[in-house]
């Protein structure tokens, strides 16, 4: 338990930092097609070694029908994801995306729904605590993305003339809007994951076909819509940085630990520790960017993180109400026969 707990751990903190050096480059000029194009390139080439060395033979397992199944969660997952969260990133703050990272969990408890991956059995107290928590995440993501409030922590140096954060603050309902979509196309990825990994479970490899795809994908989106190849430059040590620990680290490492996290523990349990991004990203966000806190990131960060808490305890209370019938099934079977 506690090696899941601890690699998770270390998973929302690499993200953290991602995030924040994607801030960073994008204030500079980075694209945000080219940085997933870029980012997805290099993890690419980072997991090919891993992947042909360690898992060679299981190349031999894949059929038509995984292949699709990997492509569509590339799109999902990598290619879709990333760039929805760049874009809301460019309009909004480090801290605020984060923020909104809390709603995957209860996104992917209200997708697995359907899919009879989660149960709700609302006679029962787990029932109505997962009910609960779902409506109170919800209300919380609202507020986030309807009330802003007053700053905060204040810097002297934020929103000065010239400063492009100034243009992008006016879009901020825009990227708020960006940032949902992107919150359920990532919550997809995790049950699409899950399945994945019953049928395919060698991480390195759907990793690397995942980031192979991705890449293609990014480049006819950056066909699309940056037609002057001078953007696709990358300029300067920050950009360079950037690319590449967004690539190894945040495309690479953390994809395949959330991988293997998910075949071991299940797909909500991997979201729940996405409000750990924010904290991270916090005091991160202060000290680096220089960015200010206001009470609405505040104030919906807090309803969204007790909500999924809330739901997260009736799950876990779903899990021990079952181990009893799991254990009194064969002493039963025994007596009857």
């Amino acid at each position: 338990m506690w090696k899941d707990v601890c690699a998770m751990v270390s998973v929302e903190l690499s993200l953290s930092v991602v995030n924040i050096l994607l801030k960073k480059a994008m204030n500079g000029g980075l694209g945000h097609v080219i940085i997933v194009l870029y980012r997805q390139s290099v993890a690419t080439v980072f997991l090919i070694p891993f992947a042909f060395f360690r898992e060679r033979s299981s190349w031999t397992k894949l059929t038509a029908s995984m292949i699709c199944q990997i492509f569509l969660c590339a799109l999902l997952g990598l290619t879709l994801t990333q760039y929805l969260f760049l874009v809301g990133l460019d309009y909004t703050s480090a801290t605020f995306t984060c923020a909104f990272i809390n709603i995957v969990p209860v996104v992917t408890f209200l997708l697995a729904l359907p899919l009879r991956m989660e149960r709700v059995d609302i006679k029962r107290s787990s029932g109505k605590a997962k009910v609960a928590g779902t409506v109170v995440c919800v209300l919380g993501a609202l507020l986030l993305s309807l009330y802003k409030g007053e700053p905060i922590i204040i810097n002297p140096q934020h929103g000065v003339v010239g400063d492009p954060r100034v243009v992008r603050a006016k879009k901020f309902g825009l990227g708020a809007a960006f940032l949902g979509v992107g919150s359920v196309a990532w919550s997809s990825w995790f049950l699409m994951q899950s399945r994945i990994g019953q049928y395919f479970p060698h991480r390195y490899s759907s990793t690397l076909i995942m980031s192979s795809f991705s890449s293609f994908q990014s480049a006819l989106l950056c066909l699309i819509t940056e037609r002057d190849f001078s953007k696709w430059i990358v300029r300067g040590g920050l950009d360079t940085l950037t690319v590449l620990f967004s690539g190894i680290v945040g495309s690479g490492l953390c994809y395949v630990v959330m991988s293997w996290c998910v075949k071991r523990r299940g797909p909500v349990f991997t979201a729940a520790f996405s409000p750990l991004i924010q904290v991270f990203a916090a005091v991160l966000d202060v000290l680096v960017l220089r960015e200010e806190i206001y009470l609405g990131s505040v104030l919906g960060s807090i309803v969204v993180v007790v909500g999924m808490y809330v739901l997260l305890w009736g799950k876990s209370k779903d899990v021990r109400e079952a181990l009893p019938k799991t254990v009194d099934e064969p002493h039963h079977q025994e007596i009857a026969n």
